[in-house]
């Protein structure tokens, strides 16, 4: 069945209208009409099937139904990267909302390759994924944001999963042994962080760097595998 997000309320008695892009989709591409089901959530009201009650060529209104999944997050898991080039980030994102992060925030390092993005394209790219995957919320895509900026402000019971492409970390694997309430995986530029930065994060007392393995990865490989592995170890894989 279609899954769609909307920012609409989600309740018996509320009208939910769709936009341009969601009634082409419906209407154009998936041929659904009047009295057929689509499933939809908003990241508040849970997941709730809904009847389509208005049908035009520019216009969809659906009617929330029945409640079929309550209200569910995963866990507070933040991703930390760097602004790589768009596809890369694109991939990023899309892979990082697939493997349940709960946010994620671009970074700008001194090393970084890339000093802008379209950020309305990667929420778009968030939402489609979170509609695909079956999650119950979107994960929120933030504005960029310098790393020394982001650390002056960061929350320290937030643990920060370092990724040090140094190599001198122990093996995340091994890091991760005991449950974390709130976590943050920072994965840098592939230029690398610079001497400076590296230094700050190993100082600070929240920052845990962990070693991703012995090869050099790209930023979209180690975003993918990070993120697996503390789902795996202290997530909502267990």
């Amino acid at each position: 069945m279609i899954r769609l997000f909307v920012p609409h309320p989600l309740a018996p008695g509320h009208a939910v209208p769709l936009d341009a892009d969601q009634t082409h989709y419906v209407r154009g591409v998936m041929r659904r009409e009047v009295g057929d089901e689509v499933l939809l959530f908003n990241g508040r009201d849970g997941e709730w099937r809904s009847e389509i009650i208005e049908a035009g060529k520019r216009a969809c209104v659906l009617a929330p139904r029945e409640q079929v999944r309550p209200q569910a997050s995963g866990p507070d898991l933040d991703l930390v990267v760097a602004l790589v080039k768009r596809a890369r980030l694109e991939t990023i994102v899309e892979k990082a909302a697939e493997l349940g992060a709960r946010r994620v925030r671009p970074m700008i390092s001194r090393h970084t390759n890339a000093d802008h993005t379209r950020i309305d394209r990667l929420r778009a790219i968030a939402i489609e994924a979170a509609e695909q995957t079956g999650r119950l919320d979107v994960p929120e895509v933030a504005d960029p944001m310098k790393l020394d900026r982001l650390l002056d402000g960061w929350d320290a019971d937030r643990a920060l999963i370092f990724c040090d492409e140094a190599g001198d970390a122990r093996p995340m694997i091994e890091v991760l042994t005991a449950p974390l309430t709130q976590a943050a995986v920072l994965i840098g530029p592939e230029g690398g962080f610079s001497p400076e930065e590296r230094e700050r994060l190993r100082a600070l007392p929240f920052v845990i760097p962990v070693t991703l393995g012995p090869r050099i990865l790209r930023a979209d490989t180690a975003a993918i595998s990070a993120l697996t592995l503390v789902q795996a170890a202290i997530g909502d894989w267990r």
